[in-house]
């Protein structure tokens, strides 16, 4: 059940940007029902995995991003190390996600599968229009210390809709171009 996520994430700003009287065309972005959107997406895709079972079981791991917020040091951290370790992941999922592309599943996976691969990259776009700087792959080209190992499509799932909720939503709401104007 393919979403036009990437299609609404756009519509929004186009909408936004012919408004009269506004001066910049990044306040829509800012905006965190447009990411609630691709949260519920994720969610959504979540559930139909687990719903799945074997029909959607695959035999391997999969590297995601550690989905855990400790508070104290995401705020001491500036918005480019807040960027990296968002755009790092995003990144990760998108691989990992990807990945299934080419497994030949179920129509209810592969269309899941598209649609959080068109909303990664949606993501993408409002954090770079948030002036978020873009993924840039480490030097070392060692494991990240920021990954773990997940061995379902389930949780594969669940990793994308919890990161989601977690860091990007931080990121998006700690983005200095979403702060300004805010007394």
């Amino acid at each position: 059940m393919f979403h036009g996520s990437g299609l609404f994430a756009v519509l929004l700003m186009v909408l936004e940007w012919t408004r009269p009287g506004l001066s910049s065309p990044l306040r829509p972005i800012c905006d965190l029902r447009v990411l609630d959107h691709f949260i519920k997406e994720a969610w959504d895709a979540e559930a139909a995995m687990r719903a799945c079972k074997d029909a959607c079981s695959i035999a391997t791991n999969f590297t995601v991003p550690l989905t855990r917020v400790d508070f104290d040091v995401w705020e001491a951290m500036n918005i480019e190390e807040k960027a990296q370790e968002v755009q790092s992941g995003l990144h990760v999922l998108n691989e990992a996600i990807g990945s299934l592309q080419a497994s030949n599943q179920s129509y209810v996976l592969q269309s899941h599968v598209d649609a959080s691969i068109s909303n990664i990259a949606s993501i993408r776009q409002v954090l770079r229009s948030v002036s978020i700087p873009e993924y840039v792959p480490p030097a070392s080209g060692g494991e990240d210390e920021e990954t773990q190992k997940v061995s379902s499509i389930s949780e594969l799932f669940q990793v994308h809709s919890n990161f989601l909720r977690g860091k990007v939503r931080h990121l998006l709401a700690s983005a200095p171009v979403c702060k300004q104007g805010v007394s």
